[in-house]
């Protein structure tokens, strides 16, 4: 979460007096006080309290000057409201922005994930030809200890028959 992103969030979690005002003016004892009065203003001018001229006069001012007040407040209330959606347009922008770049670190580790497995296999295909170069080592190793038993006989057997030559000669 960006850091403007939270100090708004805490900026409105109070609302101010115009959109308090503004809230109760749509509410249902903001109805039944603008009926009270206005029965009240009927039942003054009815019981002859004053003229009906003086009565709607009167009525009808207060109502346009209501009415004026209540059109500049929702019109300050609708531009917070515009401001506010511009900055959050703004925190969303700045979120893609940053899943942007995220899904491109993503996509670069995963090319580093591809090539650390090409390493791997490769590494793994060193392994086997070590080992299998290993294994025929071993087997010119033994290849050449069974020559070497053979060839210690061999000698061993000459020398026993040349000794055996020597004794018939002497």
């Amino acid at each position: 979460m960006h850091k403007c992103y939270g100090q708004r969030m805490k900026a409105k979690e109070q609302p101010t007096h115009i959109e308090r005002i503004v809230a109760w003016t749509g509410s249902v004892p903001s109805l039944v006080v603008h009926t009270v009065a206005f029965a009240g203003a009927f039942a003054f001018g009815l019981w002859g309290a004053a003229s009906w001229d003086t009565v709607l006069l009167v009525l009808t001012t207060i109502v346009s000057l209501e009415a004026i007040y209540l059109s500049l407040l929702i019109q300050i209330t609708v531009n917070r409201q515009a401001q506010s959606i511009k900055e959050i347009e703004e925190d969303i922008e700045e979120v893609q922005e940053d899943v942007e770049e995220i899904s491109e670190d993503i996509d670069e580790l995963q090319e580093d994930v591809e090539e650390m497995s090409e390493d791997v296999e490769e590494m793994q295909e060193d392994i086997e030809e070590m080992t299998e170069e290993e294994q025929e080592a071993d087997a010119i190793e033994k290849q050449h200890t069974a020559n070497l038993e053979q060839l210690t006989q061999d000698v061993k057997k000459l020398l026993l028959d040349l000794e055996a030559l020597k004794a018939e000669k002497k």
